[in-house]
């Protein structure tokens, strides 16, 4: 007669595949969240990157504004002085401001003569409404306004991809913690609703993942 137990006959050979299928699941979930942690630190790294160049330019930007700012004090002073002379009649005075005008301002001012402000009642007021008055400063405060945006911008991208990878840690562990478990119960049906469980967060996550950018 046979030892054997009935309902016993094949068990065995489930149990077996379904702690190859936990190990292979195991194995793979491990390697995603050891990867997932590597890519979050180096887009952390990237976002501290970014803010840093951001607060760089923001400074550079603020010198700059503030280069541009005292060299409108100075055009605008030597302008009053002139107009001023001018209006007293004093020509050798007039002539002193005049050759005292800053380089950046020379432009503006010959082409608001130009415009016979005296006698053309439809002349710009002043030489600083004029589009030839334009400052180098000023230029680059703007461009290094741009550049700060970016920069913030990007960090702020950095970061979220950073927290994205993150998330997709947790969620891949989730996946080992189901595996992991899965090892530990003896009834065949939990196992393989545990372990069906963890693939399906693992290949979804895998999927998500794909869509992330690598550094």
């Amino acid at each position: 007669m046979s030892s054997r137990t009935p309902g016993r006959t094949g068990s065995a050979p489930i149990g077996q595949r379904l702690e190859v299928a936990s190990t292979v699941l195991l194995a793979l979930a491990t390697v995603a969240t050891a990867w997932s942690a590597y890519q979050s630190r180096e887009w952390t790294g990237e976002q501290a990157q970014g803010y840093s160049h951001a607060t760089a330019a923001r400074i550079a930007e603020n010198r700059a504004s503030a280069l541009a700012n005292r060299n409108v004090q100075i055009d605008v002073a030597t302008f009053i002085q002139w107009i001023d002379a001018r209006a007293h009649g004093e020509g050798k005075l007039a002539g002193f401001y005049r050759r005292r005008f800053r380089d950046e301002f020379e432009p503006a001012f010959a082409a608001w003569i130009a415009t016979r402000p005296l006698a053309n009642p439809q002349a710009p007021p002043t030489p600083f409404a004029m589009r030839a008055y334009k400052l180098r400063a000023s230029t680059e405060a703007d461009r290094l306004d741009v550049e700060a945006a970016v920069d913030s911008e990007h960090a702020k991208s950095a970061n979220q991809t950073a927290n994205n990878y993150m998330l997709a840690v947790v969620l891949f562990a989730s996946s080992l913690f189901f595996a992991g478990i899965s090892v530990r119960l003896q009834g065949a049906v939990t196992r393989r609703v545990l372990l069906g469980l963890g693939s399906v967060v693992f290949v979804a996550t895998l999927i998500w993942l794909a869509t992330l950018r690598v550094k």
